[in-house]
């Protein structure tokens, strides 16, 4: 059975998460890892990136945000980013990362929490649908917020 754990970012292990690849017809979904980091760098009040590993290697990145100051609702509390590896994906390791930012989100007290995805095929539409999140019909420069209750 596969250990899945979650690790903060830190100077030990910021280079393995920059590694971190989705498979090459992804990209156009979602930013690599080092500008995620960097994001995270400018807001380190708001953004919260872990690094996912299963049995101690790095398979997956996912950011969440809380911020509950933002001026639009969807940016309070949700996922930016998500990058599971090439070679990795359909393990589980997706829904783990969601799950752990899903549970920070509890620890913090928040109700709901959101995802932005682009509406095309190929897309993380269907994960994001199979894990409860819902269309809330509005829509950020041509992305979909999905919302789910917590």
């Amino acid at each position: 059975m596969t250990t899945l754990t979650v690790e903060k970012i830190t100077p030990r292990n910021v280079a393995a998460a920059c590694l971190l690849a989705v498979e090459p017809h992804q990209k156009v979904f979602v930013a690599p890892v080092a500008v995620s980091l960097a994001e995270a760098y400018t807001q380190p009040d708001v953004a919260w990136p872990r690094l996912i590993l299963a049995d101690g290697e790095p398979v997956a990145f996912v950011m969440g945000a809380f911020d509950p100051t933002a001026e639009l609702d969807f940016f309070r509390c949700g996922i930016w980013r998500l990058n599971v590896a090439a070679g990795h994906q359909r393990r589980g390791y997706g829904r783990f990362a969601v799950e752990t930012v899903l549970e920070e989100a509890r620890r913090r007290g928040e109700k709901t929490a959101t995802v932005l995805w682009i509406p095309a095929e190929g897309g993380p539409e269907e994960f994001y649908l199979k894990l409860g999140f819902r269309p809330t019909g509005q829509t950020y420069h041509g992305e979909v917020v999905g919302r789910i209750d917590l």
